[in-house]
């Protein structure tokens, strides 16, 4: 089989699989196959295939046919320039999270001492790319999966980030300590909607996803005690849905501990990051 006739035969097998975009999928995982640039691929078109090559493209292809992402068959995700590893441990990091992370850095830049905290880290792409991009600062992350900390340890390494990795719910690990910053992206789908997200959606872990009947579970805990771990005038950062800005202000507005709170949209205009401040004075 030559490269042409693979990356035919594979997009049409993606398009009758409903894959978004097959003709891309298609030229992506064949040069992950040929460790060829999917660009390249177009110019060998009449290069044969090794029978190795031809069976581990079939394999691929299977399984995205599947609707497997192909994030998770590649084992790599970009974000924020930076590549993180990803598979089943953890969510894919979305470019909507760069939002967060882009607006939190233009608050801290100018910041001469930091630290910061990551709640629900995953992959630990926050994380990174807050110690890339602030190299002086101290950064800790959590969550409550050991195996997504496995993999957020990795991708620190892999990107020569030092992080201070802990496991456990939210601020459990943290006791008693404050930070200048406190970001997350937590989880924020409702329960009964968890179902029917996107068929690609459903291999990422539940736990990463499902944030209880309203989707609002961890905005309450962490509106109820991100105060208390915040410097005076310290930041939290967090994602949101994008039909949760006023439900989420409410929750931070409720506890009184902030003094101003701002919603912030993503490219697509949709509401997507919250930031409050918080007190000048120490709770």
């Amino acid at each position: 089989m030559t490269i042409r006739q693979a990356l035919t035969q594979a997009t049409d097998a993606l398009e009758h699989a409903h894959v978004p975009d097959p003709s891309r999928d298609a030229a992506l995982l064949l040069a992950d196959v040929t460790g060829m640039p999917s660009l390249e691929l177009f110019l060998h078109g009449q290069q044969a295939l090794t029978s190795q090559q031809e069976q581990r493209f079939a394999s691929l292809l299977l399984s995205r046919t599947s609707r497997k992402p192909l994030q998770y068959l590649l084992g790599i995700q970009y974000f924020y320039g930076l590549p993180f590893a990803v598979d089943e441990r953890v969510l894919i990091p979305r470019p909507e999270t760069e939002i967060l992370c882009e607006l939190t850095l233009k608050l801290l830049r100018n910041t001469p001492s930091l630290k910061i905290l990551d709640l629900c880290t995953g992959s630990g792409a926050i994380a990174v790319v807050m110690k890339r991009e602030i190299p002086i600062a101290s950064v800790t992350a959590t969550d409550i999966s050991g195996d997504a900390l496995v993999v957020a340890a990795s991708n620190a390494m892999r990107n020569n980030a030092s992080i201070r990795f802990l496991k456990g719910d939210l601020f459990d690990p943290i006791a008693g300590e404050r930070f200048d910053c406190i970001l997350s992206n937590p989880p924020y789908i409702e329960t009964c909607v968890c179902h029917t997200l996107q068929a690609e959606v459903q291999f990422e872990p539940i736990l990463a996803l499902d944030g209880g009947a309203d989707g609002l579970d961890y905005y309450r805990r962490i509106a109820r005690n991100a105060a208390s771990h915040l410097n005076p005038g310290g930041l939290l950062c967090m994602e949101i849905g994008d039909t949760q800005a006023e439900a989420v202000y409410n929750l931070l507005s409720i506890e009184g501990q902030f003094e101003s709170i701002e919603i912030h949209k993503d490219l697509g205009r949709f509401d997507r990051v919250v930031i409050a401040h918080a007190a000048s004075f120490p709770t």
